[in-house]
Formats: C-alpha cells, structure tokens, sequence
C-alpha cells in the first residue's frame, strides 16, 4: 500500500493540482498531443496505416557518427528532467516524504523489484507482440520501426539508455507520481486507473489505434501491481526490459525473420 496522505504542513490542494498540470504539460501530456497530431497526420495522408512507419529511435545526424551520438544522449538526459522536477516536488511535499522513495523508484528492494519486474516483462511481452502483429494485419496500426540507427560502435549503448529512460520516465509520471497527486486530490482509484492508463495510450496513438489500446491495457496492469506492491522499481524495470528486448531484437532480427513487419 502506498500512504499518499498530505501532511499538515503540506501543500494545498490547488497547488497540487496546479503543479500536476505543470509537470504533465512539460512532459507525457504534451507528448499524448503530440502523439494525437501525428495520428491525425497518418489518418489523413494517402495510404493505409500499415504502410506507413512509426520510428523510434532514428540518426539526428546521418553521415556524422559523433554529432549523431551527441543528439542522441542530449535527448535521453533532457528526456529525464521532468523526472528530476518529480523528484524535488516529492522532497517539498512536507514532513516525512523522501523524494521519489515516497513511489518506491529506490535502492531499498533491488533483488525483489528486479525479479517481480522480469516476470512481468515475461508475462507482457509476448502477449504485446501477438496484439502488435495482429493490429497491424488488421490495419489499424502503422508499422513500428524500434529502431533506424546507423551501424556505429555506440548504437546498442544508446538504444539501451533510450529503453531504460523511456522506463524512468513513464513509471515515475504516469504511475508513482500521477496515482500519487491524484490520491491527494481525492480522486477515486477507478477514476485515477482510468486517468493513468488513458494517458498512457494517448502518447502512444503516434502508432496507431493499436498503440493506444495495448497500451492503455498496460497502464491498467501496471497500476494495479503498482497498488499491490507500493513500488514503482518493478514497474521500471519490467518496461525497461520490454523495451531494451524491442529495440535490440529489432535490429538483430529486422530483415532476417519472415514475421517481423519492416518499413
């Protein structure tokens, strides 16, 4: 169980709320409009869905390997500052909070959190690919692309640390962090599953409707163990291991299996 209760000294509500719409503003909120507007653009362009590409992790600098890798760790270190704004907001909250311990992303449990978020990882992944694959046949998801890097020392180091921050940063927001105001605020835990997860597939509509479903369906498992256990460290490593497995296996297998769809 995870104690979100405010402290006497704590902040008020409408600050709480205020700042909540801040920290999403400034990170995966934006990125579900983002998200939504890049989908507008797939539905509205000539074509099905599956014929077009979703790329994730692509060259900021084709032809230039060195400008290319420091893009590319500019963009997962400034990624991870919202991360970094969580951290101090939980330290402000009042008396007894310790950062981001109050949501479990700690050191205390790392045996435990690494092996409850490996089964996870198990028990989600291959389920996430069958719902991907079928998705896409059925037209209503465009072809995922993990990864277009060049073939330079430093790509599966950075696809690494692309998996691990994309992690940090959606378990600490959408789950630890959002469930955690929302408790506060006195939101229902119906209400704040439903918030969680909704915003979880509404960054991922960049995809496709599939996307934003399978997703979605993750948010609600995710909050769940997230209720049960009290600790975003599984969570973090269950989706860092989902993500490290497609990247790295994408560009191991991309062009070499009959079943993994390409652009």
């Amino acid at each position: 169980m995870v104690d979100a209760s405010l402290p006497p000294d704590g902040p008020s509500r409408t600050v709480l709320r205020n700042e909540t719409l801040i920290v999403l503003a400034l990170s995966l909120g934006a990125s579900g409009v983002s998200a939504l507007i890049s989908f507008i653009g797939s539905l509205t362009k000539p074509g099905a869905l599956k014929e077009q590409a979703a790329t994730l992790n692509g060259s900021y600098a084709p032809g230039r390997p060195w400008l290319d890798l420091s893009w590319q760790l500019f963009g997962i270190a400034t990624a991870l500052v919202p991360v970094v704004l969580v951290a101090h907001l939980l330290l402000r909250e009042g008396a007894g909070t310790r950062g981001l311990r109050a949501i479990g992303f700690d050191r205390t449990r790392p045996w435990p959190d690494l092996g409850r978020g490996t089964l996870v990882a198990a028990g989600i992944g291959s389920a996430g690919l069958a719902f991907y694959l079928a998705a896409r046949a059925s037209g209503f998801n465009l072809t995922v692309v993990p990864e277009s890097l060049p073939e330079v020392w430093w790509k599966f180091p950075v696809l690494i640390l692309s998996a691990i921050q994309n992690s940090v940063l959606e378990e600490v927001i959408v789950v630890g962090y959002l469930l955690r105001r929302l408790d506060q605020l006195g939101w229902s835990r119906n209400a704040s599953m439903a918030t969680s997860s909704l915003l979880r597939g509404s960054y991922h509509l960049y995809q496709g409707i599939g996307g934003f479903i399978g997703n979605a369906v993750m948010g609600v498992v995710f909050v769940w163990l997230y209720r049960r256990w009290g600790r975003v460290g599984p969570l973090v490593v269950a989706h860092a291991l989902l993500d490290i497995v497609a990247f790295v296996g994408y560009a191991l297998l991309a062009g070499k299996v009959g079943w993994l769809p390409t652009a």
